[in-house]
């Protein structure tokens, strides 16, 4: 599956380098600026985890202030303190690693089988994390919500929007 070059050099501009693995825009803004980039499973022969990419200038740096703020332990302990909030999270990270299997074509399953590295992409859920309590990046989880729906993305939505359910205002 291509880009368009022309898509493809305005990510090359977004990330300031040529993408690497673009296989796709996910998301892209009402003037038809990319938003979230997907990303091949297998880069350079090396596993690549993290499906969906942020490349919107705009919300990168959202997510950057809130990080430096510190946001992400206060939404981590909140997490934390919710079994209904750590199950969502697990199971958004299965779904997207069911996802990315099936973005998967079966000859890039094939060598990840013969690379030795077939399950490290069964164990690394968004962001390429293996520990599917934490959250670790915001905009790994922002750009996945772009494409479908998760807590952490929900729970930045509902922060931005000066929701009483953020839990955290």
């Amino acid at each position: 599956m291509g880009v368009e070059r022309e898509k493809s050099d305005r990510v090359a501009s977004l990330l300031g380098r040529e993408p690497r693995g673009l296989e796709d825009i996910s998301v892209e803004a009402d003037d038809g600026e990319p938003v979230v980039i997907r990303v091949a499973s297998l880069v350079d022969d090396e596993p690549f985890p993290t499906l969906f990419w942020l490349v919107d200038p705009g919300l990168c740096y959202r997510i950057d202030q809130l990080e430096a703020a510190g946001m992400i332990k206060a939404f981590q302990q909140r997490i934390d303190a919710d079994a209904t909030l750590q199950a969502r999270m697990r199971d958004d990270h299965r779904a997207y690693i069911a996802l990315r299997r099936r973005f998967m074509s079966p000859t890039v399953k094939a060598r990840l089988r013969q690379l030795g590295f077939e399950e490290t992409l069964e164990v690394r859920g968004i962001g390429g994390i293996a520990d599917f309590s934490r959250i670790r990046c915001f905009h790994t989880w922002y750009g996945a919500h772009l494409v479908n729906s998760n807590v952490v993305g929900e729970m930045l939505d509902d922060w931005w929007a000066g929701s009483p359910q953020s839990g955290l205002g």
